[in-house]
């Protein structure tokens, strides 16, 4: 068994490498907003209301199968801005150059906009933005503040995460981020004032979540908020987008949060898990074209999150019958201390191909159980999902149960990870981290720099718009997002695009854990097709995205 794992190990390398290497958008140096804008443009014409000569295959919130062989199969050079200069990213000045050109890009964007009275708050008090963006201010409470939450000294963010509870690890994240704030603050902050995060801790628990937002809305006045976890930010986005705060980059990967239009304020940040659900399919196909169609199990997490991936992986199985045979999804407690029986009932299916789709702990429980039952000799791929790609949190304590394990990593990196410790900007975060008295091990530490860079680098840009720092022009500064984030690979575009595009990044890579050297091989190149995910309007209750 262990030969035939081996074996097929190699073969799906071997394979996965003649698929993914022909991807496109995976230019290191293209950091052009106009050509990614049309792509958005032209998405948002193919997925509108209009009638359509070829099926739609989107399943709402991810990208299309058509829209993934597009971009794996295309041969087409994305268009480059010769003019724009090319910076050294070899060094943390050149990214720190390469960071202020593309703020002042944004700011010198939308600022024409708003001196043309496009953009920003008009006469009829609504905000207007890109691509047919706009809010209704006077929907707003009453009492609502344009500069609430700002102070001459301080800005202030409310944020509710797990530091308790099975995903208690995703805690760590928050603590990142406060370590990259006080690094900002100490070099000027963002225009003069210090930037202050004010953590909840709801244990991920829903009910505590909603608790703390309205503690943070009514008590802390918070300039904007963050929430970690899907079934968390469900419960309270309505509210938020109700009350007119700023809440972008949420640390989930929830289709919801790509609707533009009903939920304004709200975006998300990492990779859509339908979008992840489309790439295991498309990994099936191209990799295991001599077993199709294969028995598929999915371990799922009995909750919001877990039903955004069962969602999206039914919608491809039963779109792609010549690609899965078969599909069990096998549902967990959030809380449950094991997954013994799960993982039983999933052996005895006799699946070809496990999937988890969990968070936390249960990631690690999983690869565990799976080991222990035999199955992971048994089946020809297992994947563990991309939120669980931190190697110290998830992959490392299962030592070599670990080895092999397949993921679509959202193009995110490790900053634990061999591979990119002598990066410039994963060097300077890691100092950081030492200077602050906290341990660079802990690889869920750095992921708060993922979501605190792009946080800081909009309000920079929202404070050199006309009329300064406020709520408006921050949002208007992230629909307009369009930068170079270091903790990415290559190749994964970061940009969000008004009403059209709702999806901050839309790539990722496919990667092989090695347990013995603690790194995840990515196996050809990124994958990139910014601006081709439709948006989503969230209904579970009817399937999904509307």
């Amino acid at each position: 068994m262990v030969i035939r794992r081996n074996l097929l190990r190699l073969l799906a390398v071997l394979f996965a490498f003649a698929f993914v290497a022909a991807a496109c958008g995976s230019s290191d140096d293209d950091d052009s907003s106009s050509s990614s804008s049309e792509s958005a443009s032209a998405t948002a014409e193919d997925h509108g209301d209009g009638d359509h000569d070829e099926e739609d295959t989107s399943i709402g919130g991810g990208l299309s199968q058509d829209a993934v062989e597009n971009a794996v199969d295309s041969d087409d050079e994305e268009e480059v801005d010769e003019d724009a200069p090319v910076f050294d990213r070899s060094t943390l000045e050149g990214l720190w150059e390469e960071a202020a050109y593309n703020r002042q890009q944004m700011v010198d964007k939308i600022t024409a906009k708003m001196d043309a009275g496009e953009w920003g708050v008009g006469d009829d008090n609504v905000l207007r933005g890109p691509a047919g963006f706009e809010i209704d201010l006077n929907d707003c409470p009453s009492d609502w503040s344009d500069t609430g939450g700002i102070t001459d000294s301080e800005i202030r963010i409310g944020h509710t995460t797990a530091q308790s509870g099975n995903l208690a690890a995703y805690g760590n994240i928050a603590v990142g981020w406060d370590n990259y704030l006080q690094w900002v603050n100490a070099n000027g902050g963002v225009a003069g004032r210090d930037v202050t995060l004010l953590v909840k801790d709801d244990g991920y628990v829903a009910a505590q979540t909603i608790e703390f937002i309205n503690e943070l809305i009514e008590s802390e006045n918070v300039f904007a908020l963050l929430t970690l976890g899907s079934p968390n930010s469900l419960a309270v986005y309505d509210q938020i987008n109700e009350e007119c705060i700023p809440h972008p980059f949420v640390m989930t990967g929830h289709p919801a949060w790509g609707d533009p239009v009903m939920h304004p304020w709200t975006t998300g940040l990492q990779m859509s898990y339908s979008t992840e659900a489309i790439l295991w399919g498309t990994w099936i196909k191209n990799n295991l074209a001599d077993d199709l169609p294969v028995k598929v199990a999915g371990l799922v997490m009995d909750n919001d999150f877990g039903l955004a991936y069962e969602l999206g992986f039914e919608a491809y199985a039963e779109g792609n019958p010549d690609v899965v045979a078969e599909y069990l999804p096998v549902r967990h407690d959030p809380a449950a201390p094991t997954l013994t029986n799960e993982v039983t009932t999933i052996a005895a299916f006799q699946p070809d191909v496990f999937i988890s789709m969990t968070a936390g702990n249960p990631c690690l429980l999983a690869i565990q159980e799976v080991e222990a039952a035999g199955l992971l000799d048994e089946v020809l791929a297992a994947f563990t999902p991309s939120v669980c790609k931190g190697i110290a949190a998830y992959m490392a304590p299962a030592g070599m149960a670990a080895d092999g394990w397949w993921i679509v990593g959202g193009g995110l990196k490790d900053t634990t990870d061999p591979k990119h410790m002598d990066e410039p900007f994963i060097q300077f975060l890691n100092k950081n981290l030492e200077d602050g008295g906290l341990d660079p091990s802990i690889s869920l530490l750095g992921t708060g720099y993922v979501y605190g860079y792009p946080h800081t680098e909009a309000m920079r840009v929202a404070a050199e718009l006309p009329g300064g720092l406020s709520r408006t022009n921050y949002i208007l500064a992230v629909r307009n997002i369009s930068i170079y984030s270091p903790m990415h690979l290559d190749g994964v575009t970061t940009e969000l695009n008004g009403a059209v595009d709702g999806f901050y990044i839309e790539g990722s890579d496919f990667s092989l854990f090695d347990a013995e050297a603690q790194t995840w091989n990515m196996v050809g190149d990124v994958v990139d097709a910014n601006g081709m995910s439709p948006n989503c309007a969230w209904d579970k209750d009817n399937g999904g995205c509307r």
